[in-house]
C-alpha cells in the first residue's frame, strides 16, 4: 500500500488531485477497473462457472492479476517518491473493494458461507473507518501488524484457490480451500482486534508509513 508521505502544496496542504495521473495511481486506477470486469464475469459465469465455464476461469484469472499487483502501485510511489494523497486514499478501496466483492459474489453463489462474508465485511468495512478517523484526527495511519499482513495473504490465497474452478477434479479441493479461508476469517478478526487495540496506543502504532 501507499505510505503516508510528508508534501504540501502553496497553501500549506496537499490537495487530493495532486498527482491524479502519476504512474503509481495510473496502476491504482487499473486495478479498479479490473476488479470491476472480474465482478461482472464472476456473476456471469455463475456458481461455479456451471453457466459459463470459460468467464469463470477468465473472472479467476483477473482476479489473481488484481490480488498479485497489490503492492506494485504502493512500491513505485516509494520508489520514484511519488506518494500522492489520492493514491493513499483509492490504493485501500482497490484491496477492499477487490476482496469484499470477491466475498459477496461467491456467497450470492452459495459457494462461501453468508456469516463468514459478513464476519469479512464487518471487519474490512470498520478498520477502514477507524483508519480513516486516525488520519483525520491525527494525520498518521495505523501500520499493518504481522497479522493482518497474514490475514490479506490468505485472503486472496483462499479466494484465489475458491476462483479456479478445480473442485469436481479433487474431491479435497473444496475443502481445503474453505479451510484457507476459514484460517483467513481467524487471522482477519484477531488483527481486527489488534487495530482497535492499536488505537490506544497499546497495539499496531500509528505510524507515517503503511504497507
Amino acid at each position: 500500500m501507499q505510505e503516508h508521505a510528508e508534501s504540501t502544496t502553496s497553501g500549506g496542504k496537499r490537495s487530493l488531485l495532486d498527482g491524479w495521473n502519476s504512474p503509481p495511481n495510473l496502476v491504482t486506477y487499473t486495478r479498479i477497473l479490473l476488479v470491476i470486469v472480474f465482478i461482472v464475469l464472476d456473476v456471469m459465469a455463475g456458481d461455479w462457472g456451471h453457466d459459463n465455464m470459460g468467464l469463470r476461469w477468465t473472472a479467476a484469472i483477473l482476479f489473481i492479476i488484481a490480488a498479485s499487483t497489490d503492492k506494485l502501485d504502493g512500491w513505485m510511489a516509494r520508489r520514484y517518491n511519488q506518494v500522492t494523497e489520492l493514491g493513499k486514499l483509492m490504493d485501500p478501496i482497490a484491496d477492499k473493494l477487490l476482496i469484499c466483492s470477491a466475498l459477496i459474489v461467491a456467497s450470492l453463489h452459495h459457494e462461501v458461507r453468508w456469516w463468514i462474508t459478513v464476519l469479512f465485511l464487518i471487519r474490512e468495512i470498520g478498520i477502514t473507518l477507524l483508519r480513516v478517523m486516525v488520519i483525520n484526527k491525527k494525520g498518521m495511519v495505523i501500520a499493518a501488524s504481522r497479522a493482518g499482513k497474514y490475514k490479506t495473504l490468505l485472503q486472496c490465497f483462499g479466494l484465489g484457490m475458491l476462483m479456479v474452478p478445480l473442485g469436481s477434479y479433487w474431491s479435497g479441493y473444496l475443502p481445503l480451500t474453505q479451510a484457507v479461508i476459514i484460517l483467513a476469517l481467524v487471522l482477519c478478526l484477531y488483527s481486527g482486534g489488534e487495530y482497535l487495540v492499536g488505537v490506544y496506543g497499546v497495539g499496531p502504532k500509528a505510524t507515517s508509513s503503511r504497507s
